[in-house]
């Protein structure tokens, strides 16, 4: 099998180019579909095993197909255009900003990702929960097969001896504590703020928890389904805090309310424009305004940017941040290192044990065939009246002739250039010691 990973992150890639190949949610399991005809094409018997992960530091694809049937560079080319194709990007535009790994350096990069040790918060723990549903969504539709599954289940196991066994994750900032940071350069304590969160997803749900740990004034969710919300905010409850639940449709009235803003939903186009901002700075007074966007694509257009008293920050912005503490895990990545390298031998060790399982089966229902056979025809002597001790005898002679003549055979009919690796394979397996 070829086995490739090809995408764009947060190292290579600014976020304007991430979203535009991002993939949300509700399209990731067509978009797996179409990735793999695509990958396909019409040459191929043989369907490729695929993998999308799309988070808002990175979008990768991870593909495994039959090397028979799959020229050298037809993934990754596969790949790289229908990464461009899916949105309409420009290749040119593209190019310059995509890796692609393969082969065991693929299930390194793999093992990497899943250990924390390739994310902006090095060590941060919520990229191995993406991945999982990543792959179960792969799972659901079915496109993973023999080589993607022991993968993704060996990048799960060798995480958590990476995370069991280093301070790789220890003492660090993650995104929900490098925004409560920003907002802190601005107004001093959280406490006396508003703070409003756009969305009810997994990210949400965690800076909201931190922001909460923090006694802000007020704290409330807009979501486009309120029930989604009200959920989220039930968890507040017994803090003592003011809460507010909201649609996404009041947000224009109601955004003006909010010192610090929160985004991260699952929308394709910005749902936050300039119009908006400006008319909530009016009715503020021009007080400032923190806005965080954590979304990929972006939930605010970054011309909101250039307006006074409105402070906008991407997930990109939050790097400096985060990477604050990472003097204090680096120490760790070494000894993480050489656990992945370990993982990487053990995956391919595996993955030969699994190759002669197929060879083994065969190997038992030939003998079970033989032993069939030859029970038939001792059973029927028996039966008429033949000495058993003479049966079994001519039994256990027939077995040991059928399962000689393969070896024998081979001998006898092989070609000069095998005879020698042939003699010693049969002289090791039929060896006396």
């Amino acid at each position: 099998m070829k086995l490739l990973n090809l995408g764009v992150n947060h190292h290579t890639a600014p976020v304007d180019i991430r979203e535009s190949v991002a993939v949300s949610p509700e399209v990731l399991q067509d978009s797996l579909i179409d990735l793999r005809k695509y990958l396909q094409g019409n040459g191929s018997g043989h369907k490729p095993e695929v993998a999308i992960l799309s988070t808002c530091n990175r979008m990768e694809i991870y593909c495994a197909a039959n090397d028979v049937e799959y020229t050298e560079n037809h993934l990754e080319d596969r790949a790289f255009e229908w990464l461009a194709a899916q949105n309409n990007v420009q290749k040119d535009e593209l190019r310059p900003y995509i890796y692609s790994a393969k082969e065991s350096d693929a299930v390194k990069h793999a093992f990497r990702v899943g250990s924390g040790l390739d994310s902006m918060v090095l060590g941060e723990t919520q990229i191995l929960g993406q991945m999982k549903k990543a792959i179960e969504n792969a799972n659901q539709v079915g496109t993973l097969g023999a080589y993607l599954k022991p993968l993704f289940n060996k990048t799960f196991s060798v995480a958590k001896v990476v995370r069991g066994n280093t301070q790789i994750g220890a003492h660090s900032i993650s995104i929900a504590g490098a925004s409560i940071k920003l907002v802190e350069r601005i107004f001093g304590q959280v406490s006396d703020c508003n703070i409003l969160f756009i969305g009810a997803g997994e990210m949400i749900g965690l800076c909201a928890n931190h922001f909460a740990g923090k006694a802000p004034k007020k704290i409330a969710i807009s979501n486009r389904t309120v029930d989604r919300g009200s959920e989220l905010i039930k968890t507040f409850s017994d803090k003592n805090l003011r809460t507010d639940v909201f649609p996404l449709v009041e947000l224009p009235k109601q955004l003006h309310e909010y010192d610090v803003v929160v985004s991260c939903t699952a929308s394709s186009l910005p749902i936050i424009g300039m119009g908006m901002i400006k008319t909530a700075l009016k009715a503020r007074q021009s007080r400032p305004i923190v806005l965080i966007d954590l979304a990929v694509p972006r939930d605010f257009e970054p011309e909101i940017k250039t307006l006074k008293n409105a402070y906008l920050y991407s997930i990109d912005d939050l790097g400096e941040i985060v990477s604050a503490g990472k003097a204090n895990r680096v120490d760790s990545i070494g000894d993480a290192e050489k656990i992945i390298e370990r993982g990487v031998v053990e995956f391919y060790e595996t993955l030969e044990k699994r190759a002669v399982v197929p060879i083994i089966k065969s190997i038992q229902n030939v003998g079970e065939q033989y032993q069939k056979i030859e029970l038939e025809k001792a059973s029927r002597r028996i039966a008429n009246g033949d000495d058993p001790m003479v049966v079994l005898s001519h039994m256990a002679i027939a077995l040991a002739n059928k399962f000689m003549h393969a070896p024998i055979h081979a001998l006898k009919q092989s070609s000069d250039a095998n005879l020698e690796e042939y003699k010693q394979i049969i002289s090791k397996i039929y060896s006396s010691k």
